[in-house]
C-alpha cells in the first residue's frame, strides 16, 4: 500500500494500487484504508460511517476509483421506513425463527454456513473459495461495539449477521445464511429484523453498506425505501 496525502481529521489513509474491480468486468479499483494501528472505537466507526465507509474486519475502508463512483453508501432511516405487503409476507413465512445475540462467534456451526453460502453464492466474487483464515480476519474480527446475531429454524442455523453498533445507528456489516433456502428470503428477513432493532433502540439510521447501481446482487438494498444514498458528500433521501 502507497500512503495517501489526503487526511481525514489527522487520520492517516493508505490506498491500494489499482486492481481488477470484483464487481465491474474490465474496470479498475482502488480501496482507501484508514490507519490499521488505529482501535476502531465506536465514535471513530460512527463518524467514518457517515462519511461512506465501511467496516470489513479490521479495517474500515471505502472505494478511491480513479474513473468511477459506482460504489454509493447507502443508509435507511428507521423511523421513515415502509413495511410494504411484500415485506410483511417475507415476516410471516418466517414466524418460526428465532434470533439470539452473542460477543463471539464459535468456529463450526457459523463458519459451515459460512461456507455454504461463500461457495453457493459468489462463487464470481473474491471471497471465493471460503476459508477458516478468511473466516476469522472477515467475520471473526471484532469491536467492541460489535454483536453476532444467530437465526434460527427450530435448531438449525440459517442465517447470521454482524452488526455494529454506532453511535445513534446500527451498521449491517455482513450477513451470510443458508443458500438452500430461497423462498424464506432470509436476507431481506435480516434486514427487517435490523431496521426493527434500530428502532426498538431509537435509532436514526440502519446503515446497508455500498450499493451499485448495474450489480444485480446490490438490487435488494433499494427497495428499502426510504433510503439515503451519499451522493457527491450530500445524503440524499429517496422515496
Amino acid at each position: 500500500m502507497n500512503s495517501k496525502s489526503k487526511a481525514t481529521d489527522s487520520i492517516r489513509l493508505y490506498r491500494t494500487a489499482p486492481h481488477p474491480c470484483c464487481y465491474k468486468t474490465g474496470e479498475q479499483a482502488a480501496t482507501v484504508f484508514v490507519d490499521p494501528e488505529l482501535i476502531i472505537d465506536q465514535q471513530l466507526n460512527s463518524k467514518l460511517s457517515q462519511l461512506g465507509y465501511r467496516r470489513s474486519g479490521a479495517h474500515l475502508y471505502r472505494p478511491d476509483c480513479d474513473n468511477c463512483q459506482a460504489c454509493i453508501s447507502c443508509r435507511v432511516p428507521v423511523d421513515k421506513f415502509q413495511l410494504h405487503r411484500r415485506f410483511r409476507k417475507i415476516l410471516r413465512k418466517n414466524q418460526d425463527i428465532s434470533v439470539c445475540r452473542t460477543k463471539e462467534l464459535d468456529n463450526t456451526e457459523a463458519y459451515s454456513l459460512y461456507k455454504r453460502y461463500i461457495d453457493t453464492r459468489h462463487r464470481d466474487g473474491d471471497m471465493y473459495p471460503a476459508s477458516p483464515e478468511q473466516f476469522d480476519a472477515f467475520i471473526r474480527t471484532n469491536t467492541v461495539n460489535s454483536h453476532f446475531f444467530k437465526f434460527y429454524k427450530q435448531n438449525e442455523l440459517v442465517a447470521v449477521s454482524v452488526v455494529d453498533v454506532l453511535e445513534r445507528s446500527l451498521s449491517a456489516v455482513y450477513t451470510f445464511f443458508d443458500p438452500d433456502l430461497p423462498k424464506r428470503s432470509l436476507g431481506k428477513l435480516v434486514i427487517l429484523w435490523q431496521i426493527k432493532q434500530a428502532q426498538r433502540l431509537k435509532m436514526d439510521y440502519l446503515y446497508l453498506g455500498y450499493w451499485i447501481r448495474d450489480c444485480q446482487k446490490m438490487q435488494y438494498k433499494n427497495e428499502f425505501r426510504p433510503i439515503e444514498m451519499l451522493i457527491d458528500g450530500r445524503w440524499l433521501l429517496l422515496k
